[in-house]
């Protein structure tokens, strides 16, 4: 793969910086910021929280992360003690929420990493103020009421009965109560106010917790007056909207992440040859195919094969035949007349409507935008971008991304 430029012309890290696949993501961080900083801005004064569990939904936690604390959030979400692991071993000191189960046994390692768990038992809570008084040190944590998604949390007369209980552990400060939306990314909003009923009743009971919150991405755009003291922004912050049912005016939001490969080779078939695993598409005869490096062991569905496209150009070329773990073929025959070995093509990115966005493989895949960015695999590398020029580069060997170019004294995979 040779090294290609970005829309401005800059050129692209040559292929010796990657080593590996001959696959790559560009992330916007220019984006990534702009949303934030409109979805703040819809947030009114309410604190604003950065989710970026599953590797900042496939985009690379630690760049998104100080991206988005650059643009005005003040706090980060993740789901897992390992997630917020990554972030303080890169040097991001910014408050941290695990909106997910913890086990007993972290605890320690939660209150050495200065982190703020959710807290659904006792137990957790005994453990955590006996981590916190060896450490000399005060953690806080938040208490989620289970309103009806019927999954983490607990039962609002539950969840108030564990928050007095955790008040009166030393070591110990009950920071925040939060709930989570079943519907809110849905044109009735009928469960979602139940929800927020329910939720409400119980922060009532409690006016001595602080931090409360509920809202997030779906319902920040359909109804901010519920923001409470604290959004949670996760698919919003990276450009995709939660579905097709909520508001696309109130605020503007542009893709982040585009996946892009070349292609490898390409080859001209005759009448009768099948193409890939269990020969399911053949030949008719002259066909021309492309051999694109990305298949399902980079996290791109195979249950797409026959059915979708890749962008070369702009053509929309089909995906023939079964993709595989590393590769699919593609057919130029008659969208890119004249493409070559090496011309890059798009597999994911953009705005809905154009084929290879997020939102429409999702639609494809019978899935949603979402469980697409988040697939994209740690092997593929990410190149993160400024005014389209590549500043910060990430591969499968690299733990945190690395300014690019590197100094001349610095090695490409120089880790932390």
């Amino acid at each position: 793969m040779g090294a290609g430029p970005l829309r401005d012309g800059t050129a692209l890290p040559p292929p010796s910086a990657w080593e590996g696949r001959p696959l790559w993501a560009e992330i916007d961080l220019d984006a990534i910021e702009a949303n934030v900083a409109a979805l703040a801005r819809r947030a009114g004064q309410a604190e604003f929280v950065a989710m970026v569990k599953a590797n900042a939904y496939g985009h690379g936690a630690v760049a998104v992360s100080r991206a988005a604390l650059n643009a005005g959030a003040s706090r980060l979400g993740v789901a897992c003690l390992d997630e917020a692991r990554q972030l303080r071993e890169a040097g991001i000191d910014a408050p941290i929420l695990v909106l997910a189960h913890t086990p007993v046994e972290q605890a320690p390692a939660a209150v050495a990493l200065g982190v703020t768990l959710t807290v659904n038992s006792t137990g957790l809570a005994g453990a955590l103020s006996e981590a916190a008084a060896a450490a000399g040190r005060r953690a806080d944590v938040h208490i989620k009421v289970d309103s009806g998604l019927n999954r983490y949390g607990r039962p609002a007369d539950e969840a108030v009965e564990l928050a007095e209980a955790v008040r009166q552990m030393p070591g110990l400060r009950v920071e925040g109560l939060f709930t989570h939306f079943a519907t809110a990314d849905e044109t009735d909003k009928q469960f979602m106010h139940q929800q927020l009923r329910e939720f409400s009743s119980a922060a009532e009971r409690l006016p001595w917790i602080n931090v409360r919150h509920c809202s997030n991405t779906a319902s920040l755009l359909d109804e901010p007056d519920i923001s409470f003291d604290m959004v949670r922004c996760g698919i919003g912050i990276y450009g995709l909207y939660p579905s097709g049912e909520v508001s696309r005016s109130s605020v503007n939001l542009s893709p982040a992440l585009a996946l892009k490969s070349r292609l490898a080779r390409i080859k001209t078939l005759s009448a009768g040859e099948t193409v890939s695993y269990g020969r399911r598409w053949t030949a008719r005869g002259g066909e021309v195919l492309g051999l694109v490096m990305c298949g399902y062991g980079d996290g791109y569905p195979r249950r797409l094969s026959n059915i979708s496209s890749v962008r070369l150009g702009d053509a929309l070329v089909p995906i023939r035949g079964t993709i595989a773990m590393d590769m699919m073929m593609v057919d130029i025959t008659s969208g890119a007349a004249g493409a070559t070995e090496g011309a890059e093509v798009t597999i994911i990115g953009g705005r809905p409507g154009n084929g290879v966005s997020a939102e429409d493989l999702g639609e494809q895949a019978g899935t949603i935008s979402y469980e697409i960015v988040t697939s994209i695999a740690a092997r593929v590398p990410r190149l993160y971008t400024r005014a389209g020029r590549v500043v910060e580069f990430q591969t499968l060997n690299d733990p945190f991304p690395n300014p690019w170019p590197p100094s001349p004294a610095a090695p490409i995979h120089a880790g932390r």
